[in-house]
């Protein structure tokens, strides 16, 4: 007679080794293992991704269309390769947003077995609060790049006229994307220094002056566009977030 799933469930989580009588052999197949998921989710969703071109394109497009609506909102290519480089491009990047919940999942799983039962439940809330704000700083991105666009193309003059490669502007729109996205990710590091007794909320808000300033200079430097509306957009958010993550650090800590 068969064992009903349950059964062999519990079994498999019995015979498993646990993380504090691993080897260093197991702890690196286990490691394996979770990129292979991460990885599989990853060209799994960039290959959906690659459907969704005419929408991401689209999507994308907007903020250009924006600042040329007298002109024809159109891209010119001065390579043959120039356009399958474009629909590449896109689809992984699709595929990293797609599956950046699953990745981020995978490296908490990762990481929780080492830590205390009473740090184990934060696992699903830092989950969450990573895509969460990885897609927020995409959508910030997404809101001030009509002006950033605006003031690149007319910064050198009224005769400068926009002809732009696809790929060199959706390079630089998923460029900002990417930035904003990992850099909106500091309350949550924060939050766990704080959590890990590494940083204290008292200290932080001790020296905040410094922490303005470096996020500030950090900001200008970062900013691949180099405009002011980018660094404005990335600086007073991490300043925000950085109280935010003392408070929320102070109360958890608690």
């Amino acid at each position: 007679m068969a064992m009903p799933l349950s059964e062999r469930v519990s079994a498999w989580r019995r015979t498993r080794a646990q993380p504090d009588a691993m080897t260093i052999g197991e702890h690196f197949g286990e490691l394996r293992r979770r990129l292979l998921v991460a990885v599989g989710a990853f060209v799994v969703l960039t290959c959906v991704s690659v459907f969704l071109y005419n929408w991401e394109f689209s999507l994308l497009r907007h903020p250009y269309c924006e600042i040329v609506a007298t002109h024809s909102c159109s891209f010119y290519v001065t390579a043959p390769l120039d356009a399958l480089s474009l629909r590449v491009k896109l689809a992984a990047f699709g595929g990293a947003v797609l599956a950046s919940p699953v990745v981020l999942w995978e490296l908490w799983r990762f990481v929780t077995p080492g830590l205390r039962p009473s740090e184990k439940r934060y696992a699903v809330p830092f989950v969450v609060a990573s895509v969460l704000l990885f897609l927020f700083g995409c959508a910030v991105v997404y809101v001030v790049l009509p002006h950033t666009l605006g003031w690149l193309v007319h910064v050198g003059g009224p005769r400068i006229r926009p002809l732009l490669n696809p790929n060199t502007y959706f390079t630089l729109v998923l460029l900002l994307m990417v930035l904003f996205g990992i850099t909106f990710e500091f309350p949550v590091l924060l939050v766990a220094l704080q959590l890990a007794r590494v940083l204290k909320p008292a200290t932080l808000l001790r020296h905040w002056r410094w922490w303005v300033i470096g996020i500030t200079v950090a900001s200008a430097f970062f900013t691949p566009s180099s405009d002011p509306f980018s660094m404005i957009a990335l600086a007073v958010p991490l300043t925000f977030f950085y109280f935010a993550s003392v408070g929320v650090g102070k109360l958890l800590r608690r």
